[in-house]
């Protein structure tokens, strides 16, 4: 048999109306603000990437050993191989951008974009599903992997010509 504890009116909790309102409209404009923000992209703050000095387009292949073959995009030329169990982060991001085209339907014929930055940034870019892994926020030891991908990749012209000295003006 069920027993019924019954409390004193003074051990009630009224909770004041107007309190519970407000906090109820704040948490609706915010909601409102953000949607707002994300829709029209007034009042977004964009950090503009810095210019590209070296990159490459990449395909990487798993192989029937449980390897990685990295090709240059462009060339075919093998850039990297990965033996079986070796390199987890680089096995982990290309794994999590896999499953992204996957869930959209997108095919492996579009390469993936290792780029060097000129402020030192390494990034690499899914131009299929617009993701960008900013790999030096994983540390050096899990960059130089990918570093070593773009060692013999020639600076892109958009780097030569800002490391290039200005033209001497002409002699009189």
């Amino acid at each position: 048999m069920a027993t019924f504890i019954h409390l004193p009116d003074d051990h009630r909790h009224d909770v004041p109306k107007v309190p519970l309102y407000a906090a109820g409209a704040l948490v609706l404009i915010t909601v409102l603000l953000v949607f707002g923000v994300r829709l029209t992209g007034v009042g977004e703050l964009r950090t503009p990437r810095a210019p590209v000095v070296a990159e490459r387009l990449l395909h990487f292949a798993d192989q029937p050993d449980g390897g990685v073959q990295v090709h240059d995009a462009r060339d075919g030329q093998l850039v990297a191989r990965v033996a079986p169990g070796e390199e987890g982060f680089l096995r982990g991001a290309l794994r999590g951008l896999a499953r992204e085209r996957k869930r959209e339907r997108i095919g492996p014929e579009t390469p993936f974009r290792l780029s060097s930055r000129a402020d030192g940034r390494l990034l690499l870019e899914d131009p299929a599903t617009a993701r960008l892994i900013d790999l030096g926020a994983f540390g050096p030891g899990n960059v130089a992997v990918f570093t070593r991908m773009l060692e013999d990749v020639p600076p892109t012209r958009a780097a030569a010509a800002s490391s290039s000295p200005p033209p001497s003006p002409p002699r009189a």
